[in-house]
């Protein structure tokens, strides 16, 4: 047997162990959120503090923002383009994610509520 086998088994079991016990984000349940004039659909979600998710932002018309300095968002959602955001919330609460890019007359009323448990 070569004397570089069994250490090549060795790193491969390591990165095979590594890639097991990092949460995949890929698993991560996708929750789809759409943005039109001057709404969020849904208007609220309810999410589980440490466990990720993501969220699959698309835009129905314009370019909208979508903001939370609480919960460390700060995305751009363009029309025709899907925008998959990773999210794990460390605390529980009652958040708010507004549309921060001027999209007409109604934008300062368009707001996402997050409920984290």
């Amino acid at each position: 047997m070569p004397t570089h086998l069994p250490r090549c088994l060795a790193a491969a079991a390591l990165l095979l162990g590594a890639a097991l016990a990092r949460p995949d984000a890929a698993a991560a349940p996708v929750v789809s959120i759409s943005a039109h004039r001057f709404e969020f659909t849904p208007a609220e979600l309810t999410l589980e503090r440490g466990k990720p998710v993501v969220l699959r932002l698309t835009s129905q018309d314009v370019i909208h923002g979508f903001y939370s300095k609480e919960l460390g968002l700060d995305e751009l959602i363009e029309p025709g383009k899907a925008l998959d955001v990773p999210l794990t919330p460390a605390q529980a609460g009652r958040f708010t994610i507004i549309c921060d890019h001027f999209c007409g007359a109604g934008h300062g009323n368009m707001k996402l509520i997050v409920v984290v448990r």
